[in-house]
């Protein structure tokens, strides 16, 4: 656009510098020929119709410098409204509490599968002896659900109003909001209609896609997977292959003969086509091995060759040959998700860069700067970790005062926001007495660490010593004096390690090391709990076991400070270095699966559903049969099934169960005893569910998430070996911060172009 003269290229502040005239060519969307949202004021820069109000121009521009930082901070894409009020209702739709309302409907509307109708609000899931769950009144749980719709509304109605006509077209998800926002609304109305009578609620598995859209590291990571999926299609392929070959050979092999033993392999294993497919299908994850080669194997030798070229080929060589080619598609995919939440970061921190230059810019050597005292009024503004933000702020003040920050020097300033989160101890305290500085010395030195370490592990040596020697004696003979007087001991050692450890460090420094905190928890409880035992039941003594009095037994109490002995051993760990880096990259990973854990939450679900869907009441116990191959009735018990192994409170009669009896086929242990039950209770049909459900949570999910933890462990790994002297610094990782090292930096000519495309705001100079 041309620099004209009408009242949209008007200059918004006087130019700082004489014979540099900065104007704006369009400081609004008009709606002509441009297919706008119909809101022709919402503007970036939003210029009254006089240029006498300037003050409050400098605070929209100020608000709208936050918003984007803001933006940048949490990756947010920028293309949303930027007038006042939007940018009022924008920060407050982000704010804490608004963001905890959301986060609570969404538990809330989750957590109702629980307790709807089948109710899992008994003691046991065990068919034998459930008693009646309690079922909630028609109408409890829809009211509930109500207001969580309702929230729900709310949501995506700011949502669609901020980001306006033009880009909601482009949203698929907000439309897939409205639309299964819709469909639940309809589907409440008929079950409150038909008086909760509805045994079918479609709305159920429309509830995970309310945790999903609100998730934006969900929405990137659930992109990946379907990208990573079409990768893994050619292992998977082979893998079908190689199971439909080796179900061919099986039943040739095998075929029907007059040989006891080899037709005892047939009728149990390959007496049919798909079960010949089922039998490999389930050998693949190793969960029959060796029992579906024995009744062969017993006949001749050679037969272990066919069930051994199987494993080998699916299980060690095609299976990991998948897990490989997960890794590495999908660390491709999502670097490049990351790459576009970097791209956002960069593009927020410069559209705040522009916006600022209309306010007093400064000109340094005819390059466009922002002034020092303009910004550090907007960084204090900004909600930001106070890390970044006391940083950023002190590199602020070490620029010149009245001077300004080039665009270059902008975005430096803002890298504090991709470096990792460090947390730098408080200095040690300073004592004047040179005895007091040895002891220091003495105490907070490393060894004195080490020497914790070995007090440590001689308690737990001395604890095991005297169980295993307490464990030969009858009830009768056993008594609690010398498990006592060990604890007495060692945790008067643990109370002395803390204190003289805090003279050393310093109170503020101890408690800054997480280890330290957690050391001084436990040795805080296990002192408490001592004084408790010493108050309730004495000293110990030689035959000391009095009965019980109050709420624990003596040795209820000794138990629970052994434990927690056993659980402050730990400690440990941040001494070793190979250790250390497990846990850390353990830890992080917590922090950095909420993605991953959302997916499968998601997937647990609506799985959970399906299956009580489908296989609810399927399960009758036939008796209390554990013996083998025992007759009840008119039915024969064989071993290794799902009655002789008593798995009755493996069942699908209520949500909470159902998700037990997911997670125990997941593990994929004994997983075939489910396939034989329900396929016997139900239908054979039945084991295409479970086997889709092996497929996505076991061979899926299993694989993305060790993707990840190679990742990250990967990433933890190099760090550690680049720079060693990490000790005065604990460093937090992100999914983001993983990648930092080789993502690309957007080019200027990228970030100006993309800024060109904002559809509520202009900023062509």
């Amino acid at each position: 656009m041309g620099q004209g003269t009408s009242a949209e290229t008007r200059p918004l502040l006087l130019p700082a510098a004489p014979g540099r005239v900065r104007r704006l060519s369009r400081l609004h969307r008009d709606n002509s020929g441009s297919g706008g949202d119909g809101h022709s004021g919402a503007t970036a820069a939003s210029l009254p119709s006089t240029v006498g109000n300037v003050t409050d121009d400098q605070n929209l521009y100020i608000n709208q410098a936050v918003v984007f930082i803001e933006d940048a901070i949490q990756y947010r894409s920028i293309y949303h409204r930027v007038d006042s009020d939007s940018l009022w209702l924008y920060r407050w739709y982000y704010s804490r509490i608004c963001q905890w309302i959301l986060s609570i409907a969404i538990t809330l509307i989750l957590v109702l599968a629980f307790i709807e109708r089948p109710s899992s609000l008994t003691i046991t899931s065990d068919v034998r002896y459930r008693p009646k769950a309690w079922e909630p009144p028609c109408g409890l749980t829809e009211t509930v659900e109500l207001l969580c719709f309702l929230v729900f509304i709310v949501d995506v109605s700011v949502k669609s109003y901020l980001i306006g006509w033009e880009e909601f077209r482009k949203t698929k998800w907000l439309m897939a909001y409205i639309v299964v926002l819709l469909v639940s609304l309809v589907d409440w109305a008929v079950s409150i209609y038909l008086s909760c009578g509805t045994t079918l609620r479609i709305r159920r598995f429309l509830r995970p896609f309310f945790l999903l859209q609100n998730s934006s590291m969900m929405k990137k990571t659930l992109k990946s997977i379907k990208s990573t999926l079409t990768e893994m299609g050619g292992v998977g392929l082979l893998l079908v292959l190689h199971l439909c070959l080796f179900t061919m050979f099986g039943v040739l092999l095998f075929a029907r003969t007059q040989d006891g033993q080899l037709d005892k392999e047939r009728n149990g294993y390959f007496h049919s086509l798909t079960e010949s497919w089922t039998t490999l299908l389930v050998l693949l994850t190793t969960a029959n091995n060796p029992d579906a080669m024995i009744a062969a194997y017993s006949k001749n030798r050679a037969y272990c060759i066919f069930f051994i070229l199987f494993i080998v080929i699916g299980n060690l060589v095609l299976m990991n040959l998948l897990t490989a080619i997960t890794y590495n598609q999908f660390r491709g995919y999502l670097l490049k998700s990351v790459q576009t939440s970097f791209f956002r970061r960069r593009l927020g921190i410069r559209a705040a860069f522009e916006v600022l230059c209309y306010l007093g810019t400064a000109v340094n050597n005819d390059v466009l700067c922002v002034p020092t005292w303009t910004l550090l009024q907007v960084v204090r503004k900004v909600e930001m970790n106070s890390h970044c933000k006391k940083a950023i702020i002190e590199r602020l003040k070490s620029y010149p005062q009245g001077g300004g920050l080039s665009s270059a020097q902008f975005q430096s300033l803002f890298d504090e926001l991709d470096r990792e989160s460090v947390k730098e101890h408080p200095p040690r305290p300073n004592y004047d007495s040179p005895f007091l500085q040895r002891i220091q010395f003495v105490f907070g030195h490393c060894y004195f660490e080490y020497l914790g370490n070995a007090v440590a592990l001689a308690n737990i040596i001395s604890v095991c010593v005297v169980l295993v020697i307490d464990m030969e004696k009858p009830p009768d003979g056993q008594d609690d004096f010398f498990l006592g007087v060990i604890n007495c001991f060692f945790i008067l050692c643990y109370l002395l390690e803390m204190l003289l450890k805090i003279f050393a460090l310093g109170l503020k420094r101890y408690v800054s090391y997480t280890r330290n905190v957690f050391d001084g928890v436990l040795t805080i409880v296990l002192m408490v709990l001592q004084v408790s035992t010493f108050a309730v039941y004495g000293f110990p003594h030689p035959g000391w076991k009095p009965e019980m009095q109050g709420l624990w037994s003596l040795w209820d109490m000794v138990r629970l400070a052994n434990m927690l002995i056993v659980f402050r051993f730990l400690r440990i760990i941040a001494n070793m270095e190979f250790m250390s880096v497990v846990a850390s990259t353990l830890i992080d990973l917590v922090k950095n699966l909420r993605a991953f854990a959302g997916i499968l939450v998601v997937i647990f679900y609506i799985f959970a559903l399906l299956g009580t869907a489908l296989f609810r009441g399927t399960v009758v116990p036939v008796g209390n049969v554990s013996a083998v191959n025992m007759t009840s009735g008119n039915i024969t018990i064989h071993c290794g099934t799902f009655e002789q192994l008593e798995y009755w409170p493996n069942n699908f009669d209520d949500f909470a169960a159902a998700v037990v009896t997911l997670w125990d086929v997941m593990i994929v242990n004994n997983w075939h005893v489910f396939l034989d039950a329900y396929s016997r209770f139900t239908s054979p049909w039945s084991k295409l569910y479970f086997i889709a459900w092996w497929l996505i949570s076991s061979v899926m999910w299993v694989n993305l998430f060790i993707a990840l933890l190679l990742e990250n462990f990967i990433h933890k790994w190099d760090r550690r070996n680049n720079h060693p002297s990490l000790s005065e610094f604990e460093y937090q990782m992100t999914v983001e911060l993983l990648f930092r090292d080789i993502l690309e930096e957007p080019t200027e000519e990228e970030l100006i172009e993309t800024l060109y495309q904002h559809p509520h705001m202009d900023l062509r100079r």
